[in-house]
């Protein structure tokens, strides 16, 4: 029979184990997290032997965060307001896929000199039961890739 490594190690990670921190402030639960992207944009050169392809620059990295809307939980309004004030502060994301137990890290990606692009409200409807959630979109410099 396999041991509980083993068979920890033979499946995929679960993708709904999740912690995100922005910056220095402590981790923030998040309902959804996409873009983590990394693509670089093909080079085409054609010469008398035909054509070759070749990467190029990398391509913006976005980033987007959805989350409930909790009271007096501003800090998403509070980032992307001080961008307003031509004050684009950039924070470094960590986001780490954690074990079952709920503490250790075991993949994380690090998104380096992110700033708010965009800030979205949730959709209000009457006729809804949903969670009302906000979406914050980012642009970021680079991300980073880091396993336990």
């Amino acid at each position: 029979m396999a041991d509980k490594e083993t068979f920890d190690s033979a499946y995929p990670l679960p993708a709904y184990r999740f912690v995100v921190a922005l910056g220095d402030d402590d981790s923030m639960t998040f309902s959804e997290v996409s873009g983590l992207d990394v693509e670089y944009e093909p080079i085409t050169y054609k010469d008398g032997l035909g054509t070759r392809h070749m990467p190029g620059m990398a391509t913006e990295t976005n980033i987007t965060l959805k989350r409930g809307i909790m009271l007096g939980k501003a800090e998403l309004w509070d980032w992307i307001s001080k961008t307003k004030l031509n004050y684009g502060e950039r924070k470094d994301i960590t986001i780490s896929l954690i074990d079952k137990e709920g503490g250790d890290p075991l993949v994380t990606w690090k998104v380096l000199g992110a700033f708010p692009t965009k800030l979205t409200a949730p959709t209000l409807d009457g006729n809804s039961n949903e969670v009302a959630v906000e979406t914050l979109e980012l642009r970021a410099d680079d991300v980073q890739l880091e396993f336990a």
